[in-house]
């Protein structure tokens, strides 16, 4: 190839293959998600937005991409959204996405920053996520857009998708009701013998095909479970190992199907086939600061007063000095790898103001260490949608002792 020829070669273009696919959800729910966007990005004197991050590229397009090292992005104006992906995705990224899309090829190096730029425009009011933008990839945005101003967009995207939609907490709804199928193949697979990871690759392919049947037209991907026993019970994000159960282990059950990018969760103690007594005093006082802070999850409640009551209650029972991180979380575009809403946590620190149609775990979770009677981790894990007068527990799988000593 001549060196004219080389220079020839496109720095992007479009490749829009085939018919577009089935979106979780309808075009309506994207445009409202872009209309209000537009509308905080003028509140905010954002003339473009460039997104970066799985969970926001996902929640505004439907597009979920696969970085391996490459940078994606969606730019939205006040007349355009377009996402940006590489061209070794070809056509899936229009097909699985609302908005245009525009294929950059990797022929010379920032061809990604070209194609954002030629969206967003130059010397504009660019806004971005501090959350999610490398310094690397800051300062190139700012060589190639030369804005006249950068505006963080991290806090109010993250304050709309907190926010759910009808649209949103049905699918929400079919996760939790897929945990729960998972749940019940886990404990059908439990009984001594059997490895960590043998039951934990039975909840998931019960998952697996529960998504695939439900939601034919789908991308599967990403469904896990962490199934943990004895002492790798401790932590609440543990993997799962070859470990063989034994009679009297603790269990930590966690289902966590992925649909279309929107995570669910289901998490329970379990034990195979006995509880000894210092271990089922630990476990039903957690149950019952389980039970407790479900009842505080209501309008008008604010996150750090959730966590203070939930405290008090653990306190009393000379229990809080095992608690070992936050009360909860919301659900929507995440999962153990990307997103987060960070302002709707149980926690001290976030005084967040619950509101109908937020959606929210309530997961205690004891930490007994090992040699101390009781030992292990005991967590139960629901997850409510806060209603117009309280709240509405869409988890299906039961929680303690009388149905979870197993196998």
């Amino acid at each position: 190839m001549t060196a004219q020829e080389f220079s020839d070669r496109p720095e992007m273009y479009r490749y829009h293959n085939g018919e577009k696919s089935p979106l979780p959800f309808e075009a309506a729910e994207y445009e409202a998600r872009l209309a209000e966007l537009r509308e905080r990005m003028e509140a905010a004197g954002v003339s473009a937005a460039v997104f970066t991050s799985m969970h926001n590229i996902a929640y505004y397009s439907g597009f979920l991409y696969c970085a391996f090292g490459r940078p994606y992005g969606l730019v939205v104006t006040d007349k355009d959204a377009v996402t940006i992906s590489a061209g070794i995705d070809a056509g899936q990224p229009w097909r699985r996405s609302f908005a245009d899309n525009i294929t950059y090829t990797d022929w010379q190096r920032d061809n990604f920053w070209r194609a954002v730029a030629s969206v967003a425009g130059r010397n504009a009011i660019i806004g971005y996520e501090g959350d999610h933008l490398t310094l690397m990839q800051r300062d190139k945005m700012e060589d190639f857009l030369n804005p006249l101003t950068m505006v963080d967009l991290f806090e109010t995207t993250m304050r709309q998708r907190m926010h759910k939609s009808e649209a949103e907490i049905a699918l929400i709804r079919h996760g939790a009701q897929v945990a729960d199928v998972g749940g019940y193949a886990i404990r059908d697979a439990i009984r001594p013998g059997v490895r960590e990871i043998d039951v934990a690759m039975a909840g998931r392919d019960a998952m697996e095909l529960e998504i695939a049947e439900r939601f034919p037209d789908a991308e599967y991907r990403d469904t896990w479970v962490w199934f943990q026993s004895g002492l790798n019970t401790d932590g609440a994000h543990n993997p799962v190992t070859g470990r063989v159960l034994e009679r009297g282990d603790i269990l930590s059950l966690n289902t966590f199907p992925m649909i279309s990018g929107y995570y669910t969760a289901l998490e329970r103690t379990l034990f195979v086939q006995d509880v000894d007594p210092a271990s089922l005093k630990v476990w039903e006082a957690n149950v019952a600061a389980h039970e407790y802070g479900m009842t505080l999850l209501k309008p008008g409640a604010t996150c750090a007063s959730v966590t203070q009551k939930i405290n008090e209650f653990l306190a009393e029972r000379d229990l809080l000095q095992y608690r070992t991180f936050g009360y909860g979380h919301s659900f929507g575009v995440l999962s153990h790898y990307y997103g987060r809403e960070a302002g709707l946590e149980l926690r001290e620190d976030i005084d967040t103001v619950l509101e109908p149609g937020m959606v929210i775990s309530m997961e205690p979770m004891l930490t007994i260490a090992a040699g101390q009677p009781g030992a292990g981790g005991y967590r139960e894990h629901d997850i409510l949608v806060i209603t117009e007068d309280g709240n509405e527990n869409i988890t299906g799988y039961p929680y303690g002792p009388q149905h979870n000593v197993v196998g």
